[in-house]
């Protein structure tokens, strides 16, 4: 294969493996063959324009004529000229499909189907991507650059998804990216031969061979690849390690939020995992909701977002179910007695502008929802979810929900559920560590009641266990999540939640996770505050007869139910005033104790509502320490690295010229150094060196390229005779004042170039180059010294291993 042969298949390569960075993106692989194809397609059709040969922008423009050929034919067969040529209708087509992916795009949550729309968003952006790779690398002979546009194909993907493996497509994208650079490479040294594994070219006469001699070997292309690959991989691990995050998720943005699809009539699932703990983590406690309600107590009224139902042994996760237009009275709660009591709850709710996601936070159980806007109802989580794009951004709406009371006593005496719900809502992975399943009988046993059970398991979470509450710990996926936190005892409230239902389960107990928010706090004017901390998961339980229960096994998290605590004293039902609109309102000036806070809480010191100049809630006095130095270090090396090169020509420029306390130098080193600076100083003015001419020509070429007038042109001719007199007289003559000689022909070229020239010569400056052929020489004489060392040690090994006698 020839050498542009091996770069087309390379350039290809790279564009599918930085591909495979989208398929967690969609539910479906069967878009990637089909890209691989018609990639494939447009590739040998470049190969063949190149073989031609036609020139470098028709050879582009043949390949662009051919992917929209065989894009016409994938997708809009039916609206072309002969099936195949494109025409006004096949661009109608591509216009509709185009507008209904962007749509399903938006609808969907992670991981979509694969609409038509979808799938030619897909094909079509992979195919361009590789089209740009492969003009760039193959037929402009241009590797680096080519890497930009597999970047933003990686980018895009791993902005999306929020799994955790994209460690493996990264690794993916970046090894097919080094191919592609050691590709070209190799084609480069196959033409050139050894002229590329030398030296920068050699020193001009203009720098009048003052490079250091003797193993002055420039970059090959294939040592610069791998320098290249190299500063992009590290800027790309190191920069997401430094940066702070900004808490995108299912709780705050549009990330993983979940929606209905065009005449779909389902919701897909969500994963609230990496979001929660991101919005737990935030240095600000932003608020995003307020509400106002008629609740003598708002203790237990949690808001709540979604239920993840299924457990599918690496994540919870909502089931896709069907939905329905809201109805103006929302049908009872499912198995709800009228023999439990309950009480009417009104909510005015106030969501912020910068909170936008899919899902409505409100209580549970909700009976009435009065909202604008294109909302759906999903009746076996009893959730709203946005349809085309709605979100909660600015929503104003007003929610009626039953408080319900139970007793312990119809807790404990609830029947069997229904089959089919136990059935589904019983179920596990087997993937699940038996360590969960005995765990939970364990902590069980003796336990006369499903009620019981799960009274029992919420108190050896909260209190009983030794378990501790801590943010920070890694939040994991799966089963072996659930039996590693089991054995650490250190998490939030994901994990008390997930594997409190979890071990419901094993125990034939019902079992689900709601995530939304705790109540909040409360302002002066009996407004509720809701933050980004006060995001919150915790489990439900079903008991026939009562519905869907909330328990909290979390410790200093939320409250802990009443009908969970022995000998609670019932509340009554009591339909509260008629709640006011929500109006903003000032926080309390003061720290102070709320009425409704549990005994343990209230010794902890967990119940105080943060005082006025308390800003928008956050509780740390500030910003933590670690994220100051992080965006502090984020931000010196975002506006040093500009800087580089300007530090680097001051200190080299001051290094060659001398100047106070600099330690005495040979005349002719001084001589030579002066020139070094003369001919940069030129070079960054726009001047660049030029190999056929003696010091005596490239000062008069200085001279006149820069339109220097005296004394700066005679400046130029001193120094220049002055190197000549180092170079070729026996004896040279002293040459003092160089120094200033060169500071006054850099000050005569700045003041006759332009700003932009000024500018690019001050900031950067083209000599600065030489830093990259100094690496470049240290790096090749170390590999040269560690080859030679590798070739004795191989030889040494070998003499010492007898050779085998011949029988």
């Amino acid at each position: 294969m020839s050498g542009r042969g091996r770069l087309a298949v390379s350039a290809a390569l790279a564009t599918l493996l930085a591909a495979c960075s989208l398929l967690p993106l969609v539910k479906e692989a069967g878009w990637l063959p089909q890209a691989a194809f018609l990639l494939a397609a447009v590739s040998g059709a470049g190969a063949l324009a190149r073989r031609a040969p036609l020139p470098r922008p028709l050879t582009a423009l043949a390949q662009l004529l051919v992917a929209l050929l065989l894009l016409t034919w994938s997708f809009a067969r039916g609206q072309a000229v002969a099936g195949l040529l494109p025409g006004p209708d096949a661009f109608r087509e591509f216009a509709l499909l185009l507008s209904e992916g962007a749509q399903d795009i938006g609808e969907y949550s992670i991981p979509a189907p694969v609409t038509p729309g979808i799938r030619l968003m897909l094909v079509g952006g992979v195919l361009a991507i590789g089209l740009l790779v492969d003009v760039l690398a193959v037929t402009y002979r241009a590797a680096a650059p080519a890497g930009l546009p597999l970047l933003a194909l990686y980018s895009v993907a791993a902005g999306l998804d929020q799994g955790g493996s994209r460690w493996l497509w990264f690794l993916l994208a970046a090894v097919g990216y080094l191919l592609l650079l050691l590709a070209e490479g190799r084609d480069r040294l196959s033409q050139w031969g050894r002229v590329f594994s030398g030296a920068p070219p050699a020193p001009s006469r203009l720098g009048a061979g003052l490079e250091p001699s003797g193993g002055g070997r420039a970059a090959a292309p294939l040592r610069t690849g791998r320098r290249i690959g190299a500063v992009t991989l590290g800027i790309a691990m190191l920069l997401p390690a430094v940066m702070p995050s900004l808490g995108d998720g299912l709780l705050d943005g549009q990330r993983g939020t979940a929606g209905s699809g065009p005449g779909a009539g389902t919701i897909t699932t969500v994963n609230p995992l990496v979001s929660l703990q991101n919005s737990l983590n935030q240095p600000e406690n932003r608020e995003v909701l307020s509400y106002r309600t008629n609740a003598e107590n708002t203790r237990d009224l949690y808001l709540r977002i979604v239920a993840l139902d299924q457990f599918d042994g690496s994540s919870w996760k909502s089931s896709e179910r069907p939905i329905r237009p809201v109805p103006d009275e929302l049908p009872p709660p499912p198995g709800l007695s009228p023999e439990v009591a309950t009480a009417r709850i009104d909510t005015s709710v106030s969501a912020s502008d910068s909170y936008r996601q899919s899902w409505l936070p409100m209580p549970y159980p909700a009976t009435r929802v009065e909202i604008g806007g294109r909302w759906s109802f999903e009746p076996e989580g009893r959730t709203l979810v946005g349809n085309r794009r709605q979100t909660t951004r600015g929503a104003e709406y007003r929610v009626s929900s039953l408080l319900v009371q139970p007793t312990a006593a119809q807790l404990a005496a609830a029947g069997p559920p229904p089959a089919d719900l136990l059935r589904e809502y019983t179920e596990v992975p087997d993937s699940l560590p038996p360590v969960v399943a005995r765990t939970a009988r364990d902590v069980t046993e003796g336990a006369g009641s499903a009620y019981e059970k799960a009274v029992r398991l919420q108190d050896w979470f909260a209190s009983e266990g030794g378990f501790v509450y801590d943010t920070q710990v890694e939040a994991g996926s799966g089963s072996e999540a659930i039996a590693n936190f089991l054995e650490q005892k250190e998490g939030f409230c994901v994990h008390f939640s997930f594997s409190m239902a979890a071990m419901a389960r094993t125990l034939d107990i019902p079992a689900r996770v709601a995530v939304g928010f705790t109540p909040g706090t409360a302002s002066a004017n009996g407004t509720m505050s809701v933050g980004l901390r006060d995001a919150h998961a915790w489990p439900e339980l079903y008991f026939e007869n009562i519905g869907w229960v909330r328990f909290e096994p979390t410790p200093s998290r939320g409250t802990v139910p009443d009908y969970t605590v022995p000998d609670a004293p019932e509340s009554g039902t009591t339909v509260p005033d008629e709640p006011e609109p929500v109006e903003s309102s000032e926080p309390s000036a003061t720290p102070s104790d709320r009425e409704d806070c549990p005994a343990d809480q209230r010794f902890l010191g967990e119940c105080q509502v943060p005082p006025a100049d308390a800003g928008s809630g956050a509780t740390g006095g500030g910003l933590p320490l670690r994220t100051i130095l992080l965006s502090t270090a984020a931000a010196v090396l975002l506006l040093g690295l500009p800087l580089l090169p300007l530090l680097w020509r001051t200190r080299v420029r001051g290094r060659r010229l001398g100047g106070a306390g600099k330690e005495p130098r040979d005349p002719a080193e001084e001589v030579l150094a002066a020139w070094r600076e003369l001919i940069d100083s030129a070079w960054d003015h726009g001047f660049p060196p030029d190999d056929s001419q003696t010091p005596r020509q490239a000062a008069e070429r200085i001279v006149a390229a820069g339109g220097l007038e005296e004394p700066a042109a005679e400046s130029v001719r001193r120094v220049a005779g002055a190197v000549e007199q180092v170079l070729y007289a026996p004896v040279p003559r002293p040459a003092p004042g160089l120094a200033e000689d060169v500071r006054r022909v850099r000050a005569a070229l700045h003041a006759a170039a332009g700003r932009g020239t000024r500018l690019r010569a001050l900031f950067a400056p083209r000599s600065a180059v030489r830093v990259v052929w100094a690496c470049s020489r240290r790096w090749w004489a170390l590999t040269e010294r560690w080859s030679a060392a590798w070739t004795t040690a191989v030889l040494r090994v070998s003499r010492r291993i007898p050779t085998r006698q011949r029988g």
